[in-house]
């Protein structure tokens, strides 16, 4: 049984159905009441150099092509995880870990929210490769911006952070369902991750449920 959470009420449970570390791994979900299944699997290919090839295959058993747009959606998406786990490898490897986790539904459009949230910290003109300093009150965070906005995703950073802890920080807006979906999530590496996320988790969580409507936010750590 694999869960993935993101977000209160949003697990997404698979069935795990090959595992054959530390090359393949694939699982079965459902994705809803009368929805198909897809399955997805994991395939990592050494390769010379230390390097490797990581393949992530979805297939949707379906018969008619109505969830085709459902495949597009999630394919949309995995090029910005890929760079969070090769900045990863290259920064972090082996190092413990700790998360945060914050997620706000907000009234449509997305771009409304991301505004919000951007201009909050002073991040909203970030270009790749500079270093950045959030402007927030209580809120420090510092470090090279490593991703803007691209491949149709205009609502997004991810930087690589040096303050309060070394680590990644990735955020996006999008619209999903009818409704502006923010997401803010910390991966900090380092012994003292987990004091880090103790202390801040609390502060960046009433932050944005005072930017965006409280009953609608929320946190986890993960």
């Amino acid at each position: 049984m694999v869960v993935s959470h993101f977000g209160p009420g949003m697990d997404a449970v698979a069935k795990e159905t090959l595992c054959e570390p530390p090359h393949r791994f694939a699982a079965e979900a459902e994705l809803g009441p009368g929805k198909p299944i897809m399955a997805t699997e994991w395939t990592v290919e050494a390769r010379d150099g230390g390097k490797c090839i990581v393949r992530v295959v979805h297939s949707l058993f379906a018969s008619t092509d109505d969830w085709d747009d459902q495949l597009e959606n999630i394919e949309g998406g995995w090029p910005d995880y890929f760079r969070i786990l090769q900045l990863y490898l290259e920064h972090f490897r082996g190092m413990p870990c700790a998360g945060i986790q914050l997620l706000a539904i907000a009234a449509p459009p997305a771009i409304a929210a991301w505004g919000k949230i951007t201009s909050s910290l002073g991040l909203s003109d970030a270009v790749v490769g500079e270093r950045r300093i959030s402007t927030a009150e209580e809120l420090h965070l510092a470090g090279r911006v490593e991703m803007t906005g691209e491949r149709g995703h205009a609502n997004q950073l991810l930087m690589r952070l040096d303050s309060p802890t070394s680590g990644l920080v990735h955020m996006f807006a999008a619209d999903m369902g009818g409704q502006a979906v923010a997401s803010i999530r910390f991966y900090l590496y380092g012994d003292e991750a987990p004091q880090v996320v103790q202390r801040d988790e609390p502060r960046w969580r009433s932050w944005l449920e005072g930017l965006l409507p409280p009953e609608n936010s929320s946190a986890l750590n993960c």
